[in-house]
């Protein structure tokens, strides 16, 4: 059984209709729902009168936003009559080479499933918490679970911030050297490093694979996340921060905060030319020297 992550929503779900839909709202969450696999390369869309049904929209609504993803070639045979199709062949322009920097949440999972297609698995991690990379094993495991995939080994190397020191962010605006944002932090950090770590030594057990899982400490707040994968991909996104109120022990706070699943990531593969091969080989030189010099031991404990 996979344990779920703390405080996880799965990425793509339907959402609960809300009033007054505009076509440009419902054009952004049929794009989500492609882009996270939901709606397949080759599937048919739901009718219009369905969606409409859905989203509580006119048919006009449903026409313009199916509209809108033609005209990004993320659907195709769009017209009144039979339901639109998701663009055949869209899945490798979404996550292959060259591809357009996504959202970490729709980005990082299938790149994550396609590693996992090899006998030796091999994931190195640096970011905040390990909650996206928790989030994207999920697919993955269910598929081993499954019998559909069948690693002989998996080694993942996470590397996270120290416990010990003090975080850039997340921080309050007027009192910095408050530290509650820094427990929140903490216990989302030991629970999703928990989560994943079990996750991935069950395996052992029920599947006989050989996995190792590792975390170490760093002594800074990272502004980036990286994920390397195989050897062969380099997945690199910034930390944007951001100012927002939030609820802190039942009070409404300003803080700066950077949302990590939504941070956009950049995909470079080696062989896909001298700039994607030259950073796959720099993001590992710079992973192994942290792993290997100023990192320390990290128990996933407060």
């Amino acid at each position: 059984m996979v344990v779920e992550p703390e405080h996880a929503t799965v990425n793509g779900r339907s959402r609960s209709p809300r009033p007054q839909w505009s076509h440009r709202d419902l054009a952004d969450e049929l794009r989500t729902r492609i882009r996270s696999g939901v709606l397949r390369p080759g599937q048919r869309m739901p009718t219009q009168a369905k969606l409409a049904d859905e989203f509580g929209v006119e048919r006009g609504a449903v026409r313009q936003a199916l509209r809108i993803l033609q005209s990004e070639r993320l659907l195709t045979n769009v017209s009144k009559g039979s339901p639109a199709t998701v663009a055949p062949g869209l899945g490798l322009a979404l996550t292959g080479p060259g591809a357009p920097p996504q959202p970490t949440m729709v980005g990082l999972a299938p790149r994550i499933k396609d590693a996992f297609a090899q006998p030796h698995v091999e994931i190195e991690a640096l970011c905040l918490t390990a909650v996206s990379l928790t989030l994207a094993i999920g697919e993955p495991l269910r598929q081993i679970h499954a019998g559909e995939l069948n690693p002989a080994k998996v080694d993942v190397r996470v590397l996270l911030p120290s416990s010990d020191i003090e975080l850039a962010f997340p921080s309050l605006v007027d009192s910095p050297e408050d530290s509650r944002p820094q427990r929140r932090w903490l216990a989302q950090r030991n629970a999703q490093g928990q989560v994943l770590s079990h996750n991935l030594l069950a395996l052992r057990a029920t599947h006989g694979i050989d996995v190792h899982i590792t975390f170490r400490a760093l002594p800074f707040t990272p502004p980036v996340k990286l994920y390397l994968l195989n050897g062969s991909e380099a997945l690199f996104a910034y930390y944007t921060l951001s100012q927002r109120e939030e609820e802190i022990g039942q009070e409404q706070v300003e803080m700066y905060d950077a949302e990590g699943t939504q941070s956009m990531l950049f995909a470079f593969e080696q062989g896909a030319g001298l700039r994607d091969t030259t950073f796959v080989e720099q993001s590992h030189l710079w992973f192994n020297a942290l792993w290997e010099t100023i990192s320390s031991e990290l128990k996933l404990t407060s």
